[in-house]
């Protein structure tokens, strides 16, 4: 078993097909990667509290509660305690205390691109809101499954120690190791995943955002409400099928978004199945406690105050002043966030994932949200740069 195992994995290694770990929020597909993680250091650019746009204007008392439910996972790191200590003694009334505190424990660094450039792209997710049911039943016929018992996960790094976090998916078939189930196959006639249904709601395609989102609220027919996860992912590569209709001409490369899909979908029932086929990534899910979606952390995420980020570019806990604009008027949207999550699509130092909450309004926004925005990384000052602060 072992042996088959390597055999497999060595082939993956040299045809590049190596991942990230996936956190409960969001999916992480299998992509072509280098072995070696971005450097943090490089691409981050030594700034100043003026370079922040409207860090005097940001209500900072509305993330400040966050921040220490955030220091909750980050004191564990070193060179987060004393910033996170600092903080547990703390019940600030105001945003300029809230202002000092951070001037006072943190550096600010700019993230840029390998050219030197401070600008990249912003999108937004949300928790969508779906109808379904815990059963089959008329207008309910679409799954959502459970995590399955065959999905075998290799970790990378149990043979090669330099690829820590990167991890390979697949199944077994006899004494043979393949690639998992891809999405035509789980939604095929055959239905190879029957019996692992966790839940069962009322759009396909409704369903497929839910994947891209990895998580949401299914609202069933009695009026409960349910709260489901990202559990896992089946190895396979994220494609867009926005960029597949736009390539067939049936939607405009300008003006893609969630909405243009969905209105697409309506009008064209018949060819959404087929649509939906050429992105062969496929996410499992898990009932979620407390009605919270969480981020990569474990911790809930909370609307218009936390960032999916590309980990090897920001740390993930990291507080993060964001600059772009508002998808809806194009007003400057300047604040103070945290990097609570990633995505299978979130790659690049200056590159970001706006959370903006739960809901159709939520979703409206973040199907819009596609703009030009900036990234400056809040840090731990080390012990001497602390001690001269707090003089």
């Amino acid at each position: 078993m072992i042996r088959i195992l390597l055999t497999w994995l060595l082939f993956l290694l040299m045809a590049g097909c190596a991942q990230l770990p996936a956190p409960p929020g969001k999916p992480q597909p299998c992509v072509p990667q280098p072995v070696a993680p971005l450097p943090v250091q490089p691409h981050l650019q030594p700034a100043q509290w003026s370079d922040l746009p409207g860090w005097q204007e940001d209500n900072l008392l509305e993330v400040w509660p966050l921040w220490q439910q955030e220091c909750s996972v980050m004191q564990h790191k070193r060179a987060w305690q004393p910033a996170c200590q600092a903080a547990a003694g703390m019940s600030p009334t105001d945003s300029a205390t809230v202002r000092h505190y951070f001037e006072q424990w943190f550096s600010v660094w700019q993230s840029v691109q390998p050219d030197g450039a401070g600008t990249g792209l912003i999108t937004g997710y949300y928790t969508p809101l779906l109808h379904g049911s815990l059963s089959r039943q008329r207008g309910f016929s679409v799954p959502l499954y459970a995590r399955p018992p065959d999905l075998l996960t290799v970790e990378l790094s149990s043979v090669y120690p330099e690829l820590k976090g990167m991890r390979l998916r697949g199944r077994l078939v006899g004494n043979t190791v393949v690639p998992y189930y891809d999405r035509s196959a789980i939604e095929s006639d055959d239905h190879p995943l029957a019996g692992h249904e966790l839940v069962w709601v009322d759009d396909p395609v409704e369903a497929f955002f839910l994947q891209i989102q990895g998580s949401g609220e299914i609202k069933l027919p009695d009026g409960r409400q349910l709260t489901v996860g990202y559990a896992d992912q089946n190895g396979y590569p994220y494609q867009a099928i926005g960029r597949v209709l736009a390539e067939r001409g049936d939607l405009s490369a300008d003006h893609l978004s969630m909405q243009a899909i969905r209105e697409w979908a309506r009008t064209h029932p018949g060819q959404v199945a087929e649509v939906l086929d050429h992105n062969p990534s496929y996410v499992f899910f898990r009932f979620l406690p407390d009605h919270q979606p969480l981020g990569a952390l474990g911790l809930p995420v909370t609307g218009w105050r936390s960032l999916a980020v590309d980990p090897r570019a920001i740390p993930l806990g990291a507080p993060v002043w964001i600059a772009t604009a508002h998808p809806g008027n194009g007003a400057p949207l300047q604040q103070l966030m945290l990097a609570q999550d990633t995505g299978g699509a979130i790659r690049g130092n200056v590159r970001a994932d706006f959370y903006f909450g739960i809901g159709a309004q939520a979703g409206e926004e973040a199907g819009r949200m596609k703009q030009q925005g900036s990234l400056w990384v809040l840090l731990p000052k080390d012990d001497t740069e602390q001690a001269a602060a707090r003089k």
